[in-house]
């Protein structure tokens, strides 16, 4: 079973942004992150991403990492049989090796719920933990389960979408109050 991480352990100041699905791809949302230096890890659902996976090359030559949403993005996830959500892990992770020629390592469930059969299912295809978050950039504005502002250690939730850019403006304006680095999880954690 693999353990669940909503944020990060640590006195470093250090924030982690995870970016989910795929669904609007635009050459300028890697140019804004690429403006202000940061690397995010993507959560990728192959209904999202199928037509047109090559897209994602260029994140990882930017040196973003892909991650593990599901191949059909059902929000109804933890209701599918075991057999059902251990197929659509370990069909998404084999995808993404074969498109991205790296497995991945990190797991996020379509809407964030899991169960324990959810975290053994991730174990089995391979991967070593569930990314979930406390804090996230929605509507050009930030939500916090906790606290009202980011804090060392965060994981923030992000989304391929038409707002893109204004929940960027929005994160970067909570990581600069707040002191934060933003920095890869992956790197942080040592996994690749």
């Amino acid at each position: 079973m693999v353990p669940v991480l909503t944020k990060i352990p640590t006195e470093q100041k250090v924030v982690f942004l995870t970016i989910d699905d795929g669904a609007v791809k635009r050459d300028s949302d890697l140019a804004l992150l690429q403006k202000h230096g940061i690397r995010a890890s993507l959560f990728l659902a192959k209904t999202f991403i199928a037509g047109s996976p090559d897209f994602y090359q260029q994140y990882i030559a930017a040196g973003h990492l892909i991650e593990n949403h599901t191949m059909s993005h059902n929000l109804d996830f933890i209701h599918l049989s075991y057999a059902q959500q251990k197929a659509e892990i370990c069909g998404m992770a084999d995808f993404e090796e074969q498109q991205f020629g790296r497995r991945p390592v990190f797991f996020r469930p379509p809407g964030g719920p899991y169960t324990m059969a959810i975290r053994k299912a991730v174990a089995e295809c391979g991967m070593k933990a569930i990314v979930d978050w406390e804090s996230k950039a929605n509507a050009g504005g930030m939500d916090y389960q906790v606290g009202a502002g980011l804090r060392p250690g965060d994981i923030v939730l992000m989304h391929f979408r038409p707002e893109f850019p204004a929940d960027l403006a929005a994160f970067l304006k909570a990581q600069k109050a707040a002191g934060l680095k933003v920095v890869l999880l992956e790197d942080y954690l040592g996994v690749k």
